[in-house]
Order: structure tokens, then C-alpha cells, then sequence
């Protein structure tokens, strides 16, 4: 078995990234701990924080205008706040304001934490049973379903015909034929190396991020936001 190093270039700044996503040349992260979302430019460095309603931030994505967080139900790591209910959803937000346009719920009922733009539509992932779900990014309807049968599914990353979804607990990155469902590659990540929580890809290169959270036996005790040498 080969083993996909990784790289990185910087040291984060966010406690617990536990959602990325590039667009343009902004890395926008979610932040398990405080629920907001950290611009970072390419160096790194916090060009601005957006404030909102998302509750037990996992997943994020950008498309249509508008930004896209995964709340995967009640909040474990801050106190809980008056707009918070508890329940799994998606909420579209304001990029500018942080404020909430809209939000629907998880097909499934249950919890979430990946989710990728997809040409107006939006991929989440699914726990009951688990599955990769392709819903109408207007109507929230699911046009397309298939059976994922890793771990603990978490990041997404669109490459071309393919979906990259990450399995936090198992350290490995799995690519789908987003048509079929069909894998097509398989990055193993070193032993000793991050749980990768985000995904997300610029230029070709495939992001990570490794959120700290919540604690577990091998955890390594840090955040830590790279790249995957593949």
C-alpha cells in the first residue's frame, strides 16, 4: 500500500478547521469552535471573519452568490446560543453579512458534514443509511443518491467527472464516479498523519484540514491546514 504524504505551507490560525473551501483566491474555513468562517488569503493570514448562525459547523461550500454550511446538529464545542435548535441542516448565508437567506433540511434527517457546489447543485453527505447526495441547489430536491460505505464520511472536493470524499477516522481519500458512484481512486494518508475533516481543490492540488475535534485516542493535538501530495 502507498502512502500519500502532505504538506504544509503554513501554520493556521483557526482552531478547529473543520470545513474548507477554495473560491478564487480566498480559502474560506469553518470553524467548528466558534461557528464563524475565516477568510484566509493564499499565505494564511485572516483577511476577514464572518459571523453566523450555523450551529456545530462541519462542511462548506460556495456557489450561486452565496456561502453554504453544514449545521450538524447540536453544538459540542461552545455554549449553546438562543438561535440555535439542535437539528441538521444546510443554511445559505450572505457571504457579506453572515446572515441566514435560507436553510433546508438534510435529506436523510440526520447529521452532515461534507458538502461541495456542483454547477447549481450541492453534494452533502448522509448517515442514515450513508450516502453521497446530489440535491437542487434552488428546490433542495435530490437528484442523484449513492451508497458510500466508508467510516466516517466527511470532506468533499469536485475534480472533474469525480467526487473526493474523505474518511476522517480510517485517514484515507476516496474518489466516486459522481455518476455512478463507482471508486476511482484511494489516497491513503501516513498513520501518524492528520484526520482529514475538509476538503477542498485549487488549481489541481487537493486541500485538507484537520479540525482537532472532537478528542479522540491518536489525535495529534492540533489543527492543521496542508495539501495531499498525490
Amino acid at each position: 500500500m502507498s502512502v500519500s504524504e502532505v504538506s504544509v505551507f503554513f501554520d493556521t490560525q483557526v482552531r478547529m478547521p473543520n470545513g474548507l473551501q477554495w473560491f478564487e483566491n480566498e480559502l474560506f474555513v469553518m470553524d467548528q469552535l466558534t461557528d464563524d468562517v475565516f477568510v484566509l488569503d493564499e499565505q494564511g493570514k485572516i483577511k476577514r471573519v464572518i459571523s453566523t448562525e450555523t450551529e456545530n459547523g462541519s462542511g462548506i461550500t460556495y456557489g450561486g452568490g452565496f456561502l453554504w454550511t453544514a449545521c450538524n446538529g447540536t453544538a459540542s464545542a461552545r455554549p449553546f446560543r438562543p438561535q440555535d435548535d439542535h437539528v441538521s441542516k444546510v443554511r445559505k448565508i450572505n457571504p457579506e453579512t453572515g446572515s441566514t437567506v435560507d436553510y433546508f433540511p438534510t435529506p436523510d434527517g440526520g447529521g452532515i458534514h461534507g458538502l461541495e457546489w456542483d454547477d447549481g447543485n450541492i453534494w452533502l453527505t448522509a448517515f442514515n443509511p450513508k450516502a453521497l447526495i446530489l440535491v437542487d441547489g434552488s428546490t433542495y430536491e435530490v437528484i442523484n443518491k449513492f451508497p458510500c460505505d466508508l467510516n466516517v464520511l466527511h470532506g468533499l472536493a469536485l475534480d472533474g467527472e469525480g467526487i473526493w470524499c474523505s474518511d476522517r477516522a480510517e485517514k484515507i481519500v476516496v474518489k466516486y464516479d459522481k455518476t455512478t458512484g463507482e471508486e476511482i481512486d484511494r489516497l491513503d494518508l501516513p498513520h501518524d498523519g492528520p484526520d482529514p475533516h475538509g476538503l477542498s481543490i485549487k488549481d489541481g492540488v487537493l486541500w485538507y484540514s484537520d479540525a482537532d475535534f472532537p478528542a479522540a485516542e491518536g489525535m495529534r493535538g492540533y489543527p492543521e491546514i496542508g495539501v495531499i501530495n498525490r
